[in-house]
């Protein structure tokens, strides 16, 4: 269920500092901040951004806030948004001067989120408090919340802006958010510990990862129900070594790529015939994955190597690898 939200979910001072924020998400961007090629990458346990350029060279490393996870543009490209955990922040910066321009204040452990195609609503998972929240950029105001099951992760608005999905890992729940009707519509019992979404391209399949099992499951669209999955088993890896996190489909849908975890690989996958094509050995324990917009490119974040695995995604092999900072969750590529 949704519960709308007034003046009484947060203090004057708070509503001013969202409004602020509001202002910044609106005003006009200096010149030539978009397409810059810069990654940006979130380092949880040092509470870093690290940033490399084209040539894989890293060109800065600057202090955020508390535990940064999910990050996402704003929709000029201009800024980008980070979850703070364990400030209960997200953090507003600057593309062009990677500076801090805003904040949004008491959001509940925000883990990952995404925004709704209107390209206002931002829709975010609260780890601790198992809810779905959702905010208003213009406004910088907290609209409303979602219940959801314990510990939810992954979050995906769909390209036509009528459904949003968040997976609650302690739960092993998908739940469906109807977003004309503001209401959860379906909860999809799906395999142990669901992370992440992604959605093919024709919009007939969305892929979600289960950690603890070692699988991704298929959900048909048209059904909202589980009508497959593919399972990784890398050579030399116990089943419990396996565990997907992160997955990504290419614009054309024969091809998606799935951070393995624990395995240490990257799983290569056909999308029409549900095979595995090739594993790839990366760092320690991927979860993170990106890859460059003409999709050439794979970025891997290696967690507990606290580095940066880059593949050439045409020919399935390691590039190089680059040291960032401690414990690396995701990325952005600004390069649109």
């Amino acid at each position: 269920m949704i519960r709308s939200t007034g003046s009484s979910w947060a203090s004057t001072a708070a509503l001013g500092t969202l409004a602020i924020v509001a202002l910044l998400l609106v005003s006009t961007a200096p010149a030539g901040a978009a397409g810059t090629g810069l990654v940006f990458v979130a380092n949880e346990k040092s509470s870093t951004i690290t940033v490399l350029d084209r040539e894989h060279q890293v060109v800065e490393s600057f202090p955020t806030c508390a535990r940064p996870r999910g990050m996402i543009f704003t929709p000029d490209r201009q800024r980008f948004l980070v979850g703070c955990a364990d400030d209960d922040v997200i953090a507003i910066y600057e593309v062009a001067s990677r500076k801090l321009v805003g904040r949004i204040r008491d959001v509940a452990e925000p883990e990952t989120f995404d925004l709704h195609p209107d390209g206002r609503h931002l829709y975010v998972s609260n780890e601790e408090d198992a809810t779905a929240s959702v905010y208003d950029l213009e406004t910088g105001e907290l609209i409303g919340e979602f219940e959801t099951g314990e510990e939810p992760e992954g979050v995906l608005a769909t390209p036509d802006g009528k459904l949003v999905f968040v997976a609650s890992e302690a739960a092993n729940l998908v739940h469906v958010i109807d977003v004309e009707r503001q209401e959860v519509i379906k909860d999809i019992l799906v395999a142990t510990r669901p992370r992440r979404f992604a959605l093919t391209p024709d919009e007939k399949e969305l892929w979600v990862s289960a950690e603890l099992s070692g699988q991704v499951d298929v959900i048909d669209m048209a059904s909202l129900s589980v009508v497959g999955s593919v399972s990784f088993r890398p050579k030399g890896f116990r089943r419990e070594e396996v565990t997907p996190v992160d997955l990504l489909i290419t614009r054309d849908g024969k091809r998606a790529f799935v951070a393995l975890g624990r395995a240490n690989h990257v799983a290569v996958v056909d999308v029409p015939g549900r095979g595995i094509q090739d594993y790839i050995l990366v760092g320690n324990r991927p979860w993170g994955l990106a890859l460059t917009a003409d999709e050439k490119t794979l970025y891997v974040a290696n967690g507990l190597s606290d580095d940066v695995t880059i593949i050439d995604a045409e020919r399935l092999k390691v590039v190089t690898s680059v040291p960032v900072g401690q414990v690396p969750y995701g990325f952005l590529i600004d390069d649109r």
